[in-house]
């Protein structure tokens, strides 16, 4: 009886340990979400660079200028046309720093197994993310890097 109480007890402990963690990420991710509304730019410039096991990459960095919530204009520095489905499937949900946070936060609840980011000191936003959407699969990672911000007005 005693061993069993012992096991719970570890069990318990465990289980306490990583939601803290998890809230400990959460806690980190609305930090500086806040600290990105709190500097209320609402006109930006930004590159945004996609890291996957895709075709596109070549083309990389996106970039990407933002008025007033809604992307004014997305293009590969590449010059190269961007195809209208992988921008409705992929690069949409990542191209307004709002958006980013959004994925971010479904991520870190459970979307993905894994999540890291690194935030800019003075704005708040991500700029450098790792997700791993299921650990156990191979070339599913997904790294997101953004980089030249500017604000606009």
């Amino acid at each position: 009886m005693k061993k069993l109480l012992v096991l719970l007890m570890t069990l318990v402990l465990a289980a306490c340990t990583a939601v803290g963690s998890a809230m400990g990420n959460n806690s980190e991710i609305e930090q500086n979400k806040e600290k990105w509304q709190d500097q209320g730019i609402s006109h930006y410039r930004y590159n945004l660079f996609i890291s996957c096991f895709c075709v596109f990459t070549e083309d990389m960095p996106l970039i990407i200028e933002v008025q007033d919530g809604k992307v004014v204009s997305m293009e590969f520095q590449s010059g190269k046309e961007i195809d209208p489905s992988l921008q409705a499937d992929l690069f949409d949900k990542y191209a307004t720093i709002d958006r980013l946070f959004g994925e971010l936060e479904a991520d870190i609840n459970g979307a993905a197994d894994s999540v890291t980011a690194k935030y800019d000191e003075t704005y708040g936003f991500p700029t450098e993310v790792t997700i791993d959407f299921v650990e156990e699969a191979t070339d599913d990672e997904l790294y997101l890097t953004l980089s030249n911000f500017e604000k606009l007005s």
